[in-house]
């Protein structure tokens, strides 16, 4: 079972202490988080000032620095609060270190354009689906067998019945549109741990790591991200 870590994301780095903008620390988390059992790592570069940042500059050094410490896939975000779609597109064509993949949220305006330049550089498309509209504007683009993974991405939510339940829309949605490719389900926040635990119970890939939340699940806080690895490997292996 595919277990990707996601180490930091957009979350402010007051947040918790392994989130500094620093690609050493990053890529020491990454190391330890493929030691705790995950088998791929998901990252946000930042730009000097901390910020999410796509410029090629950013992100050659947050993935070689990744690249050096770990040997599994290295993938990054594309999230529209990087810039608009235009934006993406040019900083992603110039692109001179290339991540394995990277998510692209299938909501935001101009994702399949965002997708497609992502596919002509022979990056990996994850398709992020965050609700029942998204999984709708997914099965609409015309590459979407294209797409290495689905990520079925529940919303910070505190009901396990609401959580469940669009968990199964979507992820059933998904595989009717693309028998064949690969869904992963995760949470963020509150959703985190009731989404990792039907994804184990569905035998599907998942993820963790300070980027969806900072607590395991008795509810203290975590480490770093091989603490939020090693507890979803410790659930599934229970």
């Amino acid at each position: 079972m595919l277990v990707k870590a996601c180490l930091n994301g957009a979350r402010d780095v007051s947040a918790h202490p392994r989130l500094r903008p620093d690609p050493g620390l990053l890529a020491s988390e990454a190391a330890a988080a493929v030691a705790a059992g995950a088998a791929a790592v998901h990252l946000h570069p930042k730009d000097a000032d901390g910020r999410d940042s796509l410029a090629p500059g950013d992100v050659g050094r947050f993935v070689a620095a990744a690249r050096a410490a770990v040997d599994v896939p290295v993938g990054v975000t594309t999230g529209a609060w990087t810039g608009d779609a235009d934006a993406r597109i040019a900083v992603i064509r110039g692109w001179r270190t290339l991540p394995d993949f990277a998510s692209v949220n299938a909501h935001e305006e101009g994702a399949e354009r965002v997708a497609t330049a992502l596919l002509e550089r022979g990056v990996g498309v994850e398709a992020g689906l965050w609700s029942v509209a998204a999984l709708e504007r997914w099965m609409r683009w015309p590459m979407r067998a294209a797409c290495m993974r689905v990520l079925v991405e529940i919303p910070d939510l505190d009901d396990p019945t609401a959580i469940e339940r669009l968990a199964r829309r979507l992820v059933d949605g998904a595989r009717a549109a693309e028998p064949s490719i690969e869904v992963l389900l995760h949470g963020e926040e509150r959703s985190t741990w009731p989404a990792i635990d039907l994804a184990l119970a569905w035998r599907l890939p998942t993820r963790a790591g300070l980027e969806d939340s900072t607590l395991l699940p008795d509810g203290s806080v975590a480490e770093g991200n091989a603490a939020l690895v090693r507890a979803v490997v410790e659930r599934a292996t229970a």
